[in-house]
C-alpha cells in the first residue's frame, strides 16, 4: 500500500483484525479444553489449522500482491471451509464469522462481498440453532454483527479510496507548483532581459549616439584645428561603445523576437515548422513595436502551445492567428478548422494528463498577464482560443 497520511490508521485496523481473529480462535480452543467433549480433540486441531492458514495468508499478503486475485480468493475459500467444519463441531466457532465478514468485503469486492456476508450469517444462525436451539439472541446476534461489519467495511473502503484520490491530488498539486514556478521564473527572466535591453537602448545607447554625432559635427566643422585627433579618437571610442551597447541589446532580446517582433516570429514558425507538418497557419498580426517585449514573448508562447495542440489533436488543415489592438485593449486569437470537441465533456480527473498541460499552462500564463482566456469549441466546428487583455499592461 502506498504511504499516505492515513497509512497508520489502515495498519492499525488490519493489525486489530489479525489480533481479533487469532484471539477468537484461541477462545474456541480454550472452550474445548475447559469443557471437554468427544469432539474436543478435533476442535483443537482444527483451531490450530485455522490459525496456521490465516497466518500463512496474512504473511503472503504482506510479502507482496499479484495482479490476480485468484490465490487470495482460494485462500479465503479454504479459510471459510475450515471455519464451517469447526462450526459443525462447536457453537462458539460462530464468533469467528465477524472477522470473516471483513475479509469477504476486502477480497470479494462491493458486489460479492455482501452476498458472502449474508450467506455466512445464515450459516452461523443455523449452526447456533442446531447446537443450542433457536433463540432470539442466536438470530439477532449474527445479524447485528453482519450489519456492523458491513458498515465498518464499506466505511474503510471509502476512506481508502479518498486517501488514494487525495494522494494523487497532492502529487498533481506538487507537480503543478513546480511547473508554475518554472514558468514564473522564465517569465521573470524574459521580463528582466527586456527591461535591461530597453534601459540600455533608452539611456546608454542614445547617449553614445548623441556623443558620436556631436563629435562628428565638431570634427567636420574644423578639420584642421589643433587637437582634432583627440576629437576623432573620442568619436571612434563612442562609436565602438555604441556598437557594444547595441550588441548587448540584441543579446538581451529574445532571439525569435529580435528583428520583426511577434508577427515576424510567428510567420517564420508558420513557414519553417508548422507548414512542414501539414498545417497552413495564417498570421494576421500587424506592427507590435508598441507592445512590451515580455508581452510579445508571452503571446508567442501561447501561440506555440495552441498550434501544438492543433497539430496533435485537431486534424486541422488551416489555422489562423490574429492580433487586434484597439486603444488599451488587446485580443489574441488562435482558430482552427479541425475536429473540435465538447469542453464540458472533458473529465476533470484528467487535468493532470500531459496532453492537457499545454492548455493549463496557457491559462496560468494569461492569468499572470491579468487577462482572460476563452476556449470555444464544438464537435466538427473547430476550436477558437481567445486571449483578452484590457488594459494592456506595460512592463
Amino acid at each position: 500500500m502506498a504511504h499516505t497520511a492515513l497509512t497508520p490508521v489502515f495498519v492499525g485496523l488490519r493489525t486489530g483484525l489479525h489480533v481479533l481473529f487469532l484471539a477468537l480462535t484461541a477462545l474456541v480452543a480454550a472452550r474445548a479444553l475447559l469443557s471437554p467433549t468427544p469432539a474436543s480433540g478435533a476442535v483443537i486441531v482444527l483451531c490450530v489449522v485455522l490459525a496456521a492458514t490465516y497466518l500463512a495468508g496474512a504473511f503472503l499478503a504482506r510479502r507482496g500482491r499479484t495482479a490476480s486475485k485468484a490465490p487470495a480468493v482460494a485462500w479465503l475459500a479454504l479459510l471459510t471451509l475450515e471455519w464451517m467444519a469447526l462450526l459443525w463441531l462447536i457453537p462458539e466457532a460462530a464468533y469467528l464469522v465477524f472477522p470473516l465478514f471483513f475479509l469477504f468485503l476486502h477480497l470479494l469486492g462491493r458486489t460479492w462481498g455482501p452476498l458472502a456476508i449474508l450467506a455466512s450469517t445464515v450459516v452461523a444462525i443455523c449452526a447456533l440453532g442446531l447446537h443450542g436451539g433457536w433463540t432470539v439472541g442466536g438470530v439477532v446476534g449474527p445479524l447485528v454483527g453482519a450489519g456492523v461489519a458491513l458498515l465498518i467495511g464499506l466505511g474503510y473502503q471509502a476512506i481508502a479510496r479518498e486517501a488514494v484520490e487525495r494522494e494523487a491530488l497532492m502529487s498533481e498539486l506538487l507537480r503543478t507548483r513546480g511547473q508554475l514556478a518554472a514558468t514564473e521564473h522564465e517569465s521573470g527572466v524574459l521580463a528582466e532581459r527586456a527591461r535591461l535591453a530597453r534601459e540600455i537602448h533608452d539611456t546608454l545607447a542614445q547617449g553614445l549616439s548623441s556623443i558620436q554625432l556631436l563629435l562628428y559635427a565638431a570634427e567636420r566643422a574644423d578639420p584642421d584645428r589643433p587637437g582634432i585627433e583627440h576629437i576623432r579618437l573620442a568619436r571612434e571610442t563612442a562609436a565602438s561603445n555604441l556598437a557594444d551597447a547595441r550588441r548587448f541589446i540584441q543579446e538581451l532580446t529574445p532571439p525569435v523576437l529580435d528583428d520583426q517582433g511577434l508577427g515576424g516570429a510567428l510567420r517564420r514558425l508558420a513557414e519553417t515548422q508548422w507548414s512542414t507538418q501539414g498545417l497552413d497557419v495564417r498570421v494576421r498580426v500587424s506592427d507590435t513595436a508598441a507592445l512590451p517585449m515580455h508581452l510579445q514573448t508571452a503571446l508567442l508562447r501561447i501561440a506555440q502551445g495552441a498550434v501544438a495542440n492543433v497539430l496533435q489533436h485537431a486534424n486541422a488543415s488551416t489555422a489562423t492567428i490574429t492580433l487586434e489592438v484597439q486603444g488599451d485593449a488587446l485580443s489574441f486569437t488562435v482558430e482552427d478548422d479541425g475536429d473540435g470537441f465538447d469542453p464540458s465533456a472533458v473529465p476533470s480527473d484528467q487535468a493532470g494528463r500531459s496532453d492537457s498541460f499545454g492548455l493549463r499552462a496557457t491559462r496560468e500564463r494569461v492569468q499572470q498577464l491579468g487577462g482572460t482566456l476563452d476556449l470555444r469549441s464544438a464537435p466538427g466546428r473547430g476550436t477558437t482560443l481567445v486571449v483578452t487583455l484590457s488594459p494592456v499592461v506595460a512592463s
